[in-house]
């Protein structure tokens, strides 16, 4: 399917780019749309969605990614505890003080490994994937679709994007909360992985990948819909300037405010999922079912809090190094989407 889509939307990206003549101007994905394509603008470093461009966004969502979920690994440990095993782990202070009690300091850091590396992997899938997928449908529904249903289209390339993030993820997620949540069962990467191989076969990796895409796809959505909206929503709203007469640094501000509320929203979708991967990757041979019905309604809810000023803090700073790696790199860095002018047209006799 990539293979199918990468070249064609590669090809009529850059060809396109190249014709526009009008430095700044918003233009099409393909000609005349409007959809977050950008001229080539004198100081930027490639042509928006060309192949540098799509490379550029995967190593930016590497960064994203890798570095702020190894950030908060501590956390994540916690609120994994805490969904597998609530009467040890009675919440976020006492889950902290029990680790530290039994593991020490460097406890907290248990499974770093595979979630640096698992989700590098799945920032490179997420963020490169959903400017390809983009690109892709807009060029399909077309410049006016694109725009009075740009929600759809966030929404549909980031699930796209979020299939292959998970596979790319499930293998390491696995390890991690074996490490996490198991205790003896491995303390590192170099252990974890042999023993999953051994006793459960390769089929051990993905096993929690349908609940991975149930938590992670819902997630990602609103994550970048969200985010996406919210921006849209700030710079007309709330920002006293036109997006034009900003800073960069004053840009970026609302990049992280809009991440931040993203990520609420985003922490509350996904999170019985969430705890149905924690409770499933910790006991060998269940099923996504039998961890449901074992955790009960207001288990799947355990953790909540912890997650929420994870996952708020977590998507604000992923956004806000993505956004911040584009600058540095000189990227294009498209406004919101603003209505056509065919679509203008149309609209005028009806006003």
């Amino acid at each position: 399917m990539l293979a199918s889509i990468f070249p064609k939307v590669l090809c009529q990206a850059e060809t396109e780019c190249k014709t526009t003549t009008q430095p700044g101007l918003v233009k099409s994905l393909t000609a005349g749309r409007t959809i977050a394509a950008a001229a080539v603008a004198e100081g930027d470093s490639c042509e928006f969605a060309s192949g540098q461009y799509f490379a550029l966004c995967g190593l930016g969502g590497i960064l994203s990614c890798g570095i702020t979920h190894t950030a908060i690994v501590p956390l994540d440990l916690v609120k994994c505890r805490i969904q597998v095993d609530p009467e040890k782990y009675k919440g976020t202070l006492n889950g902290f003080k029990v680790t530290i009690r039994e593991d020490g300091v460097k406890g907290l850091a248990k499974g770093w490994a595979p979630t640096f590396f698992g989700y590098s992997m799945q920032g490179l899938c997420k963020f490169g994937l959903y400017e390809v997928f983009k690109v892709f449908y807009s060029n399909v529904i077309g410049e006016e679709a694109s725009y009075l249903y740009r929600t759809w289209l966030y929404l549909a390339s980031s699930a796209s994007a979020e299939f292959f993030a998970d596979i790319a993820l499930s293998p390491m997620e696995a390890a991690k909360v074996k490490i996490q949540t198991s205790p003896g069962y491995a303390n590192t990467l170099r252990e974890a992985w042999p023993r999953i191989i051994r006793e459960e076969g390769a089929s051990g990796f993905y096993k929690g990948l349908v609940p991975l895409w149930m938590r992670q796809i819902p997630y990602t959505m609103m994550k970048f819909a969200c985010f996406e909206r919210t921006v849209e929503l700030l710079y007309k709203h709330v920002v006293p300037k036109p997006r034009a007469d900003c800073t960069k640094g004053e840009q970026l501000v609302v990049t992280f405010a809009a991440g931040y509320i993203a990520g609420v929203f985003c922490a509350i979708v996904s999170h019985p999922a969430d705890t149905v991967v924690s409770k499933l990757n910790k006991e060998k041979g269940s099923t996504a079912l039998e961890a449901f019905k074992s955790l009960g309604f207001m288990g799947m809810w355990k953790g909540l809090m912890p997650r929420i000023v994870m996952i708020g803090t977590l998507t604000a700073l992923q956004w806000f190094i993505y956004d911040a790696f584009k600058v540095a790199m000189r990227m294009p860095r498209p406004p919101p989407p603003e209505m056509p002018e065919s679509l203008k047209k149309k609209l005028q006799p009806a006003a």
